[in-house]
């Protein structure tokens, strides 16, 4: 599995407005557009990485924080995980973010891995 770096790390805010005012105003990250996911959230650029926001309590939402691989190739990464035993959740590409799949560390900790459509 080739893994290029970290792509984003993803963090739940109880208070979207403030947050970003914090991260923009204070910290001086640059907002992103951010792809419409049917909850609310932000994204910023930080540097080289991205920082995601996310304020949701639906099941559909609950990978909740999560640091996200930056790979080359999602469903090859997502393959060898498989043959190795580990559960994958695959997600459908979406226009603006790319092709996804979320594993789970022995911990519990959640890692996504992300091959952006750009």
């Amino acid at each position: 599995m080739k893994v290029l770096g970290i792509h984003h790390t993803n963090v739940r805010v109880d208070d979207l407005d403030a947050a970003r005012i914090f991260y923009v105003d204070v910290m001086g990250f640059e907002e992103l557009k951010r792809p419409d996911f049917g909850f609310p959230g932000a994204w910023f650029q930080m540097g080289a990485d991205q920082l995601h926001l996310q304020t949701s309590d639906e099941p559909e939402t609950k990978i909740g924080d999560h640091f996200a691989l930056l790979v080359e190739d999602c469903a090859a990464c997502a393959d060898e995980l498989e043959a190795r035993g580990i559960d994958v959740l695959r997600l459908d590409s979406t226009p603006g973010v790319g092709i996804q799949a979320f594993v789970r560390d022995p911990a519990g900790n959640v890692i996504e891995l992300i091959q952006p459509d750009s």
